[in-house]
C-alpha cells in the first residue's frame, strides 16, 4: 500500500527512501513499540513535518516499507517441477519472515494488529504476503489443473510457514518443505 502525498510539494524519492530505511533500522534496533515518528525522522535526516505529511502513523510507514521489500524478496523462479517451485517459495518465505527486516516488520504489524483496529485494517488492506504468493500460484496454474483460484490457495501455500514462525518455531528444513510441497501438488493436480 503506497501512500500518496497531499497536494503541494512533490515527494522527494531520496527522503522517502531514507524514511523507509530508517523504519527498518529502528525496528531491528529498538522494536515497533519503542519506535516514534520523531525518531524515524531523526534517523532519516528529514523533518518531522515531512514524515507526517506523507504518513499519518509509523504503521503506515512500516506497511509501505514491507510492501516494497516483499515484492522483491519473495520472488522465486518458476521451474518445470512445481514441487521445486513451491519448495523454493516456502524456503524464501521462511527466510523473509525470520531474517529480513521487512519480514520482522510484517510480524510486528501482525502483533500490533491484534489490539489496534487501525493497524489491523492497514495490514488487511495491504495483504503483504498474498500478492507475492499469488504470483507463484499463477506460475503454477498451467501445471496444476485443480489449483483453486481463491484466498484459500494463498493460505494453503503460505499459511503453514507463517503459523510456524508466529508461534516461535523454526522454519522446517528443506526436506520437510519439499514434503509439504508434494502434498500441495498432489492436492492441486
Amino acid at each position: 500500500m503506497v501512500q500518496t502525498a497531499p497536494p503541494g510539494r512533490p515527494r522527494s524519492e531520496s527522503a522517502r527512501a531514507a524514511v523507509l530505511y530508517a523504519v527498518d533500522d529502528l525496528l531491528t534496533e529498538i522494536g515497533y513499540s519503542a519506535m516514534t515518528m520523531k525518531g524515524i525522522a531523526e534517523r532519516a535526516g528529514v523533518g518531522r513535518q515531512t514524515v507526517y505529511r506523507w504518513w499519518p502513523t509509523k504503521a503506515h510507514i512500516l506497511i509501505e516499507a514491507c510492501a516494497d521489500d516483499a515484492r522483491t524478496e519473495l520472488t522465486v523462479t518458476a521451474h518445470k517441477d512445481p514441487v521445486r517451485t513451491i519448495t523454493d517459495y516456502l524456503a524464501t518465505l521462511g527466510r523473509f519472515l525470520t531474517a529480513e527486516p521487512a519480514g520482522v516488520g510484517y510480524r510486528a504489524l501482525l502483533g500490533e494488529a491484534q489490539h489496534d483496529a487501525e493497524v489491523a485494517g492497514l495490514v488487511a488492506a495491504a495483504d503483504l504476503l498474498a500478492g507475492p504468493t499469488r504470483v507463484v500460484l499463477e506460475q503454477l496454474r498451467p501445471q496444476l489443473g485443480q489449483l483453486p483460484n481463491d484466498q484459500f490457495a494463498v493460505a494453503e501455500l503460505c499459511g503453514p510457514i507463517v503459523l510456524i514462525v508466529l508461534t516461535g518455531g523454526a522454519v522446517p528444513p528443506r526436506a520437510e518443505l519439499r514434503d509439504h510441497a508434494r502434498r500441495l501438488v498432489t492436492a492441486w493436480s
